[in-house]
């Protein structure tokens, strides 16, 4: 909005808009799972910015999720081709990307060849979506994919990236799996998607990163601002094995989901140090907010929230 757009919010019926309040935006609702209400809702918008892709939080087969994903996805963009939109942001994940062959920081062209032989669900998702982003963006749909490096911020109380800030603090996080990562501020990463959305190139992706931190550093930040131990490390076949127990607990028992899920070891183990000199090429972009302040306004609202004990 301070860039000149006027603003559609499209969100389920069940949404809670409060949070929105501060915001002038126009109110539309649609479901990933029903074509129909989506392409109403998509009717008057120039261009739109979906940050409405499947995440995995519940225990189930690779196929199924990657299925229900697409299914999903599908119905957006034939939703998308009904009108016609300048720019279509598709928001995607770095774990879609493979990991730079000579150990450095990964960037846009680091394509799998085929799909991933690692079958977590997590990665098998995004991949997915990536690779039918960028059909799309080159068959004639102008979509555009913009990558967000891990982010935090205010607001990410759902079952994402935030939550690691959350079980840290509140100790309830067993362990974590070392590994790289590059944290970016989610009102920085907001700004990089708007600006894909006026000034990348349909087929292409851009990745938004931030700062590039070893997981162990960034746990060990989280931890002693919040003021407590930081959680211990352990290997990736340690913290696979924990996550297999808990998968045929949760699905011979029920009760609740696995706390260290298959998405979760996806989330802490696919993550390399990113480049992000693209998106500053094309699209002016670059992050301006300390690893260290994204933190401090993460974790102070989500004490001023309740969610952090």
């Amino acid at each position: 909005m301070n860039r000149g757009h006027d603003l559609t919010v499209i969100h389920r019926r069940s949404s809670n808009l409060d949070r929105l309040s501060d915001l002038s935006f126009t109110s539309a609702v649609a479901d990933l799972d029903d074509r129909e209400a989506l392409t109403e809702a998509l009717s008057g918008v120039d261009a739109v910015i979906n940050c409405a892709g499947y995440y995995p939080t519940i225990p189930r087969p690779w196929q199924e999720e990657v299925t229900r994903a697409t299914t999903q996805m599908n119905n957006f963009y034939s939703a998308c081709a009904e009108h016609d939109l300048e720019k279509i942001v598709y928001v995607g994940g770095s774990v879609a990307l493979r990991k730079h062959p000579g150990q450095l920081p990964g960037n846009e062209g680091l394509e799998y060849p085929s799909q991933p032989a690692d079958k977590n669900p997590y990665l098998q998702v995004k991949w997915e979506l990536d690779r039918l982003a960028i059909e799309q963006g080159k068959g004639g749909l102008p979509v555009v994919v913009g990558i967000p490096a891990t982010t935090l911020g205010e607001y990410d109380y759902g079952p994402t990236t935030g939550r690691f800030i959350v079980e840290v603090a509140n100790r309830t996080l067993p362990a974590f799996i070392e590994g790289q990562r590059n944290i970016i501020y989610a009102g920085d990463a907001a700004r990089g998607l708007v600006q894909a959305c006026e000034a990348g190139k349909p087929g292409e992706r851009y990745l938004l990163t931030g700062t590039n931190i070893m997981m162990s550093e960034f746990i060990t930040k989280v931890a002693g601002t919040a003021e407590v131990p930081a959680p211990r490390c352990v290997s990736l076949r340690v913290a696979k094995l924990v996550a297999r127990a808990q998968m045929w607990r949760y699905r011979l028992l029920k009760g609740d989901p696995p706390r260290i899920s298959e998405t979760v070891i996806g989330v802490m183990s696919a993550g390399q140090y990113l480049d992000g000199a693209k998106a500053e090429k094309d699209l002016g972009f670059r992050a301006g907010t300390s690893v260290d302040d994204t933190i401090g306004r993460t974790l102070t609202w989500f004490r001023e929230n309740g969610y952090v004990h």
